[in-house]
């Protein structure tokens, strides 16, 4: 039986991608997983599948801009499922571009969704996981933040460097609560991504530079991943950032 057996989660951002991803491996692990996102249907579609597969999980609409909807998700899973065990940051809604073609709101609106948003969950979380004995948070984080070339990406790096070290002073704070905190920086074939690969001449040699050749499955390679790093056997792992990309970033 896994050691995660009837926790439960919040994963954000899981009607589609990499969190549905995470929300599936993580309820075939026995975790009862609230799914949240901004589109309704999309979560109710994961819990669909969720529910096909034998697993328990429940679909809340969530918008990461809004602390309404933030401090509503929290409640519900509390309310639902008797506390909350694991918080997954996954959603997140950025501008990308070179920095002269942004306004203040465009540059912010990937710190508000992702590094801020994060934040709120986080801090609505932790009495629940402290009541509970401890908890784990996972937070997503991006190879952008270490690119050779970081053109067009530097309001997307900030956001998510941002999450890195929220991700640390989390770490170092909450460890005695019986918190663990960590990054994962995923390479995965999410909606995005494959629309990056369609429209952007970069992208063939992009995947050229990944050692296995390869883009990650959003659920078994990333998904199964944070379930592994969630585990008794990786208990003494906290404050790091963990690439699961096919060895492509140098996080160094």
């Amino acid at each position: 039986m896994s050691s995660l057996q009837g926790k439960t989660a919040i994963v954000t951002g899981a009607g589609q991608g990499v969190g549905q991803g995470i929300a599936q491996a993580l309820a075939q692990a026995g975790v009862n997983v609230v799914v949240a996102g901004r589109t309704l249907s999309k979560c109710e579609a994961t819990v669909a599948t969720i529910a096909g597969r034998g697993g328990r999980g429940s679909a809340v609409q969530c918008d990461v801009f809004s602390a309404d909807d933030i401090a509503r998700t929290v409640g519900f899973a509390v309310q639902t499922y008797g506390g909350i065990d694991i918080l997954v940051n996954n959603a997140y809604d950025g501008t990308f571009g070179p920095l002269l073609t942004m306004d203040d709101d465009a540059f912010m609106r990937g710190v508000h969704s992702g590094t801020l948003a994060s934040f709120r969950f986080m801090r609505a979380c932790h009495p629940h996981m402290k009541a509970r004995g401890g908890g784990h948070v996972i937070n997503l984080a991006t190879s952008a933040g270490v690119r050779w070339d970081m053109s067009n990406y530097g309001a997307y790096a900030v956001a998510k460097q941002g999450i890195r070290a929220l991700t640390r002073a989390a770490a170092a704070e909450w460890g005695p609560d019986g918190i663990r905190v960590n990054t994962i920086a995923p390479l995965a074939l999410s909606p995005a991504l494959e629309y990056w690969t369609k429209h952007d001449p970069e992208a063939a040699t992009f995947f050229k530079s990944v050692p296995l050749r390869r883009v990650g499955d959003c659920e078994a390679d990333i998904g199964r991943a944070v379930v592994a790093i969630l585990g008794a056997d990786l208990g003494y792992l906290t404050g790091a950032t963990i690439p699961l990309d096919g060895g492509q970033a140098n996080f160094d």
